[in-house]
């Protein structure tokens, strides 16, 4: 698929919604102190193009976000945004489509469960350790927390999705914050039903009976030191393709690039998290789960 066509492709999508929603608000304007509605100065970019720019640059062709404003969308796509603002003021105006980009990842972009759901969690570190206590970005804000590959000053991002590979919901927490908490749950677990997979680090039967009064299973498999206990053949081949959700939080790191050193800001920060997980819902290359499964797998899950 060409540059072009996938620009124009994700600004005929994000401007349809754009419409709907701005007909959806207006009139809906927040007061201030004094009672007195404001209404925003226009800018010269629209909702939908600032959108489609901070969702673009999430395809993986740039790293550094400047160098692709500037020579990609300020030069080789002049022709299709011709009233840039200059890079300063771009970054002023990215946190005003803050709300529209949440409610387009909710309502259009995001997954809906179909039963069969994968949970999984993933480090944001936002510096690297050494450099830690001399971050003033993220001062109180990030914390110190221990993954599998070590500790992470930063954040962690849970995600859930379903067998198609389609995120179906997020929660942002500091990096000290346990898979198993109940609180992360209550969000991510709004739009679920039927089975939830999740790999050893969510065993905990609190969790289990929060989850199973909401009308979801939790499947996770059995440590070492755990009684072995029966599971059904179903159970044990859909753990086995907890590779989709770990596939994406792969695509998300190093194609969507939600890892990287250089914020300046949270706003800044939430805006890059936001808008990857919005281009990552338009990628040609989500992974799936196979509809078929060959003798050689079947041998192999009735040996788990």
């Amino acid at each position: 698929m060409t540059t072009d066509y996938k620009v124009t492709e994700l600004f005929c999508i994000i401007d349809e919604f754009c419409k709907h929603f701005d007909a959806e608000n207006a009139g809906n304007l927040l007061e201030d102190n004094s009672g007195v509605k404001r209404r925003r100065r226009a800018a010269s970019l629209s909702d939908s193009e600032i959108m489609t720019i901070l969702l673009y640059f999430h395809f993986g062709t740039f790293r550094n976000f400047k160098h692709y404003y500037l020579f990609f969308i300020k030069g080789t796509m002049k022709s299709y945004f011709p009233k840039a603002v200059s890079y300063n003021r771009f970054v002023e105006l990215e946190s005003r489509v803050f709300f529209q980009l949440m409610f387009f990842l909710n309502l259009g972009a995001f997954g809906r469960c179909t039963g069969i759901t994968f949970v999984d969690s993933t480090m944001i570190p936002v510096c690297h350790n050494l450099r830690r206590y001399a971050n003033k970005v993220f001062k109180g804000i990030a914390t110190d927390g221990k993954g599998t590959m070590g500790w992470c000053h930063g954040f962690k991002l849970h995600l859930a999705c379903n067998d198609r590979g389609e995120i179906i919901a997020f929660v942002l927490t500091g990096a000290n914050v346990s898979d198993k908490d109940p609180n992360v749950f209550k969000v991510l677990a709004k739009r679920l039903y039927g089975k939830l997979f999740a790999d050893k680090g969510y065993i905990s039967q609190k969790l289990f009976d929060f989850l199973f009064e909401d009308g979801i299973q939790l499947v996770t498999g059995l440590r070492v030191n755990m009684k072995n206990k029966l599971m059904p053949f179903y159970d044990r081949m859909m753990l086995r393709k907890r590779y989709i959700i770990e596939t994406i939080n792969d695509m998300l790191k190093n194609t969507a690039q939600i890892v990287h050193s250089r914020h300046r800001s949270v706003s800044n920060f939430i805006m890059n998290l936001i808008s990857a997980l919005g281009a990552y819902c338009f990628f040609d290359n989500k992974p799936k789960a196979l509809q078929g499964y060959c003798i050689e797998d079947t041998k192999q899950l009735t040996l788990f």
